[in-house]
């Protein structure tokens, strides 16, 4: 019998792609979509080690453009100096808040995790699967799912749904495994990184999301 959606073990799932590719003696190229460098700390150091990375930053939510600035130099900052087995690029997207805006229309009143944080899960992830296909990446994948504060089930839901959409092969993930959430915060320290205490959006500074 199937195992239903939301009880797959993605990390298990990954840890045997990633056995496949070794035995197959391959490096796939991976668009990664990253939320914020500390997120993406232990991501980068994880899959550097199996996959060439590009870092994809585009986040139409973040609130200001002072804290989309400090956000996105500090993605550039820990790329350029963490040391890695294949070298990470990193592609900075559009800085389009007004269209983070027009998606949480008449969502307002959501609470957070609720209905509009997954649009903008959506708006991020379809992006990246846009771009992954524009550019031939092998695979497209997300920081998101590392946060405690995020389904790694939703996530992926949408990525699967993408994958279909744009014909480019979603990297199923649940980041927060393995301690994931734990290095990411140990690296963060390792490297200064600025560890904001909202999403980023507006309304997860008017909900108190620390």
């Amino acid at each position: 019998m199937a195992i239903p959606f939301e009880h797959r073990n993605f990390q298990k799932e990954l840890d045997a792609l990633i056995k496949q590719l070794q035995e197959e003696n391959r490096v796939p190229t991976l668009l990664l979509h990253a939320c914020c460098a500390p997120c993406s700390s232990y991501c980068i150091e994880y899959l550097s080690e199996y996959f060439h990375i590009t870092v994809f930053y585009y986040n139409p939510n973040i609130t200001s453009s002072a804290e989309y600035q400090k956000r996105v130099s500090e993605e550039k900052r820990f790329i350029r100096e963490f040391p890695v087995k294949y070298p990470v690029s990193v592609i900075e997207g559009k800085y389009e808040p007004e269209r983070f805006e027009k998606m949480a229309e008449g969502l307002q009143d959501e609470p957070e995790g609720g209905a509009r944080c997954v649009k903008c899960y959506r708006l991020r992830l379809e992006e990246t699967a846009r771009l992954a296909k524009e550019k031939n990446f092998d695979y497209f994948t997300t920081t998101l799912s590392i946060s405690p504060l995020k389904k790694s089930a939703v996530l992926n839901a949408i990525g699967q749904a993408l994958e279909k959409e744009y014909g480019v092969a979603y990297l199923y993930s649940d980041f927060k495994k393995k301690n994931g959430y734990r290095r990411s915060v140990e690296l963060s320290h390792e490297y200064g990184l600025y560890r904001q205490n909202y999403c980023g959006c507006r309304f997860s500074v008017r909900d108190g999301n620390h």
